[in-house]
């Protein structure tokens, strides 16, 4: 794999669970790795390999892996991502939590990160909305009070 090749979402979804893993340690081990995102060991290892191919995480054989300060930039972009879409299907659209993360962990790697930011901006105002009745989505268009015009 080239070193400046775009990341598959694969690879990504990694980054983002070694991420996850390394909030209760500084380091993630093959086997929790593969716990969290339901792929064998194997399918690990060879992620792995590729990620510190491309200098994202410090990876050996055997031991455990930690991000380098790149890796980590992208892990915390692509969870920020993930956390913007789910917050707002949850927040705005009063989708199902579980239907939401599913979802987002799916959108994450396709959306641009503009329209992401959008989206968290959106949310973020509807939120604060003072018009905005529970469980219901306001047309934003027509909200003069939120939204800015």
């Amino acid at each position: 794999m080239e070193k400046n090749a775009p990341l598959t979402s694969a690879l990504e979804d990694y980054l983002e669970a070694i991420l996850n893993l390394c909030r209760f340690d500084s380091t993630a081990r093959s086997r929790d790795i593969a716990e969290s995102l339901n792929v064998h060991k194997s399918t690990v290892t060879a992620a792995l390999k590729s990620l510190g191919q491309l200098n994202l995480i410090h990876y050996a054989p055997y031991e455990a892996v930690s991000l380098t300060p790149k890796g980590r930039r992208l892990a915390e972009d692509v969870a920020r991502r993930h956390a913007a879409l789910r917050d707002f299907f949850v927040d705005v659209l009063h989708v199902d939590a579980e239907m939401a993360e599913k979802a987002a962990c799916g959108m994450e790697h396709s959306v641009p990160r503009e329209i992401v930011e959008k989206l968290a901006q959106f949310a973020a105002q509807m939120r604060d909305c003072p018009r905005l009745e529970e469980k219901a989505v306001v047309d934003a268009a027509n909200c003069g009070v939120c939204m800015k015009q």
